[in-house]
């Protein structure tokens, strides 16, 4: 993976963390609950009355976002350097790490930062170091 620089600007990210920032405490002031995907997508396969509503409006904004977003911009062109097969297992993986950390990346790395949670804050951590290792695992050590 190689960065453009002549054409990087952080403003695209810093507006982009911005918006998800905004929308994150606005989600839990306007909705009383935490912006975790994992547990908003999961609550979709519960099936509990009065709780499918706001579940499938957010997913559904999830994915009509990018449309929206190409109305007025090209999407970045997407290279997955990998099988189906391995993509499986990088979602199952990602699965079952987050049931057993209680959360996502959304849920811990955004909302429970931004309260100071503890068990957020850890969570995140063993997140990214993992990403780490795994990262150089598979580029310097199997050659990927």
């Amino acid at each position: 993976m190689l960065i453009d620089w002549s054409h990087f600007t952080p403003w695209s990210a810093l507006a982009g963390g911005m918006t998800i920032g905004i929308a994150a405490a606005l989600f839990v002031l306007l909705n009383g609950r935490i912006a975790g995907i994992s547990g908003i997508v999961g609550g979709l396969f519960r099936l509990q009355t009065g709780d499918m509503g706001w579940r499938i409006a957010f997913v559904a904004g999830l994915v009509a976002a990018p449309l929206v977003w190409q109305l007025f911009h090209r999407l970045p062109d997407l290279h997955i350097n990998t099988g189906y097969g391995m993509l499986a297992l990088a979602g199952l993986i990602v699965g079952v790490g987050t049931r057993y950390g209680s959360g996502c990346t959304s849920g811990h790395g955004i909302c429970g930062m931004s309260r100071l949670s503890p068990r957020s804050i850890i969570a995140t951590l063993v997140f990214m170091c993992t990403g780490f290792v795994t990262v150089y695992m598979m580029r310097h050590v199997f050659g990927g």
